[in-house]
C-alpha cells in the first residue's frame, strides 16, 4: 500500500512539474508573440501551440489565422451594442 501510494504521490509531483513547465512555455511563446506584435491572446497561441504539438503543420496553421483575420469584419459600433454574445 505505501509503495503503491509513494508512486502515486511521484506522478503527482511529476504532473505538477509539467504544469509548471507548460505554463512557463507558454508565458514564453506568448511574450515572444508580443514582441513580434502577432495580436494574438493567450488563449488562442496555446490553442495553436497544442495543434502544433498534435502534429499539424504550423505554416499551414499561421495561413488559417491570415485567412481567418482577412474574412473577420469588424461590426460597426452601433450593431456591436445589439450582437448575441
Amino acid at each position: 500500500m505505501y509503495v503503491s501510494l509513494f508512486f502515486f504521490l511521484q506522478l503527482l509531483n511529476m504532473d505538477a512539474v509539467a504544469a509548471k513547465t507548460a505554463r512557463e512555455s507558454l508565458d514564453l511563446a506568448f511574450q515572444m508573440s508580443n514582441i513580434l506584435d502577432t495580436g494574438l491572446d493567450r488563449h488562442t497561441l496555446s490553442i495553436l501551440i497544442a495543434l502544433c504539438d498534435l502534429g499539424l503543420n504550423p505554416e499551414a496553421l499561421a495561413a488559417v489565422v491570415k485567412e481567418l483575420r482577412t474574412e473577420l469584419v469588424p461590426l460597426p459600433p452601433s450593431d456591436a451594442a445589439h450582437a448575441i454574445p
